[in-house]
């Protein structure tokens, strides 16, 4: 992010909308625009969004896999089959 260039007024996105997606695509860079100049909306490109929603859900699956593992070691939690047999019990 280049704070010089990548916070502006919705007023100045209103005007030069155009100009400022072909730049936005073509840095991946995201757009802050300011109401008021507290920061309000955040523009980006499709798949820089896309790219970022993947990186969640990998640091999430990776988070959660880390966390089955901590409480496996600990000796928290069910053996699979007792937890398989109690889910389709529960069906």
């Amino acid at each position: 992010m280049n704070i010089t260039e990548d916070i502006s007024p919705l007023t100045e996105f209103k005007r030069e909308s155009a100009r400022m997606i072909a730049r936005i695509k073509e840095t991946g860079r995201p757009q802050i625009l300011t109401v008021n100049g507290k920061p309000s909306v955040v523009v980006m490109d499709a798949a820089a969004w896309q790219d970022m929603q993947d990186q969640l859900d990998y640091a999430e699956t990776v988070a959660g896999i880390r966390k089955g593992l901590t409480q496996a070691r600990a000796g928290e939690g069910v053996e699979a089959g007792r937890f398989f047999d109690e889910l389709a019990r529960s069906k």
